[in-house]
């Protein structure tokens, strides 16, 4: 064959007639003259595609106005699609004919019909679906059918992330449109295929390659077919093709963030091992690593906070979540680690530095302190004339929340401890009033403050029954303010959980509490935390965690 840059017409028109009279034989001898033929043919197409790689999908088509029919039936021969590399050139010459941006509609019938003919081509439940028209072939082969479509797609899969992997010697390292369309096509190609196993390193190969285009090469449906199917379960993708498919397609992202918010708020959670598990799983608090991952998943939580208005099984999986993305950034190599100012720029840098020391990083016994420190910077910057406005407010108070670990530690150092009880109730009435619209904070403090005072009475009595605690807490739906009803209930629960007294009457005061208040979901988050906080500290309190037990088993019922 002549070696021009151009396909011969007569050899052209050639192979067509060639074509067409294989499909329409079926003896031994039309057989024969197949596979006399492949060798033949195969250069044939090397040599259509050298051609087709420098052309746009009109000018090809422009030029050979027969070419899809040549290609479709060659498609369906199964002597030539097993032929040595013809599978593979087949592939690449109808990607040269697909339009990345259809204009008319017989460009996207004619996308429609490439789509089908490559899912034809990888796909071996079409295959199987002709059977008696290629079981001599592939018997002489020495395969079962089921063995050797399988073997045909891991061998078209491996040609294709050779040649993206080693992109530098290949025939897609083209400079320009073509190139750039290809990738698209062969991304959109996919598609259908996407939960094939044997299909799955050629989609981490085209997620994990960058062709240095300034605008995205992969088709979004692409992207948006991975991350569907990941969500679900229907593939398994490595950590860095899933962080690349999270950072160069930002939708797939904010689905995969509220995906998981749905999938924990729906259900029932029993134990936050079992929500870190869920999390962990999804690859989302690992993805966070990425600074530009971290803040869209952070503006994200920050409108399911808004949206819920701060619904305490909401702030429990931000809080979880910000736990496991300071545990991935400690166990990460020095070398790949972004300074953790990078996820909190706009931010007090103290303030950030000392909300992010971990409690298990500091002896208990510097606990109060810390906490101290944290309120008194805290109250400077609220207290701000320039921090006054309700944005700057929510995104300080925001900060604190994501850090929730620290404030339920707050409540214990105030019971156990005896710690200063001003700046730590201010810490923790800021938090349950960020506003203070009309002194709303001042009050809340007052009305905690009388109720702390009360408790601490009565925190060494060791028999204690539900009147002397409803005495000391007239009650708590008499509480004026909302603000001031969840830190009492936080103030109350953690009573019961750390007093001698309030083990004895716990399960008889939750369940008056739960049934005068409707706070069975906040009592439930409060104690779902302290068990994962006293599973994670390794503390020998088994007295508590035993009643922190039976009081969720109870509890998880009325949720």
């Amino acid at each position: 064959m002549a070696q021009d840059t151009a396909v011969p017409k007569l050899n052209f028109e050639y192979w067509l007639d060639k074509a067409i009279e294989w499909g329409q034989a079926t003896t031994l001898e039309s057989q024969k003259d197949v596979c006399l033929h492949l060798p033949q043919l195969q250069e044939f197409l090397h040599q259509l595609y050298e051609t087709l790689k420098h052309m746009d999908s009109i000018a090809a088509i422009q030029q050979f106005p027969l070419i899809g029919q040549l290609l479709g039936r060659l498609c369906w021969n199964p002597f030539v699609i097993g032929y040595d590399e013809s599978q593979k050139t087949l592939m690449w010459c109808l990607c040269c004919l697909y339009s990345s941006e259809p204009q008319n509609p017989v460009e996207l019938k004619a996308n429609s019909w490439i789509r089908s003919l490559l899912c034809h081509l990888l796909s071996s439940s079409k295959w199987e679906s002709s059977e008696a028209e290629t079981s001599a072939f592939i018997s002489t082969l020495g395969y079962t059918s089921a063995d050797y479509y399988c073997h045909l797609v891991k061998s078209m899969v491996f040609s294709l992330v050779t040649e993206l992997r080693g992109n530098q010697f290949s025939e897609l390292n083209i400079q320009g449109r073509v190139s750039t369309s290809r990738l698209n096509a062969v991304s959109l190609f996919c598609v259908p295929l996407i939960t094939l196993p044997d299909l799955t390193p050629l989609v981490e190969t085209l997620l994990l390659y960058h062709g240095g285009a300034s605008k995205e090469i992969l088709s979004s449906e692409f992207l948006e077919a991975v991350n569907e199917a990941f969500l679900k379960k229907k593939i398994s993708l490595s950590e860095s093709a899933v962080f690349s498919l999270w950072l160069r397609h930002l939708p797939s992202l904010e689905k995969a963030t509220l995906y998981l918010l749905d999938q924990l708020v729906s259900v029932q959670m029993n134990s936050l091992e079992e929500v870190a598990c869920v999390m962990k799983d999804l690859l989302l608090p690992q993805a966070a690593s990425h600074p530009a991952i971290f803040r869209i998943v952070n503006e994200i939580f920050k409108n399911a906070v808004l949206e819920t208005d701060g619904a305490p099984e909401v702030m429990t999986i931000i809080q979880v979540f910000t736990q496991l993305f300071l545990q991935g950034h400690q166990n990460e190599y020095k070398q790949h680690k972004f300074p953790l100012k990078t996820y909190f720029p706009h931010h007090h840098q103290p303030l950030v530095a000392a909300l992010l020391r971990r409690p298990f990083e500091l002896p208990t016994t510097h606990w109060a302190e810390h906490l101290k420190h944290i309120s008194h910077m805290l109250k400077a910057l609220v207290e701000d004339p320039n921090s006054s406005s309700l944005a700057d407010l929510f995104e300080i108070w925001f900060l604190v929340a994501r850090f929730g670990e620290w404030l339920d530690i707050a409540v214990e150092q105030l019971l156990k401890a005896a710690a200063e009880s001003d700046a730590l109730l201010w810490l923790l009435a800021f938090y349950y009033c960020p506003q203070n619209e009309n002194q709303q904070r001042t009050q809340t403090m007052v009305e905690a403050q009388a109720v702390y005072n009360h408790l601490m009475r009565l925190f060494s009595c060791t028999v204690l029954s539900v009147k002397d605690l409803e005495a000391a807490v007239p009650s708590v739906k008499d509480v004026e303010q909302c603000c001031s009803k969840h830190l009492i209930t936080h103030l109350l629960t953690n009573f019961l959980l750390f007093s001698s007294g309030g083990h004895m009457i716990a399960q008889e005061f939750i369940d008056h509490i739960t049934e005068t208040t409707d706070t069975s979901k906040e009592v439930c988050s409060l104690l779902i935390r302290t068990a994962y906080r006293i599973n994670r500290s390794g503390e020998e309190n088994q007295r508590t965690l035993k009643l922190l037990n039976e009081l969720l088993q109870k509890l998880t019922l009325k949720v």
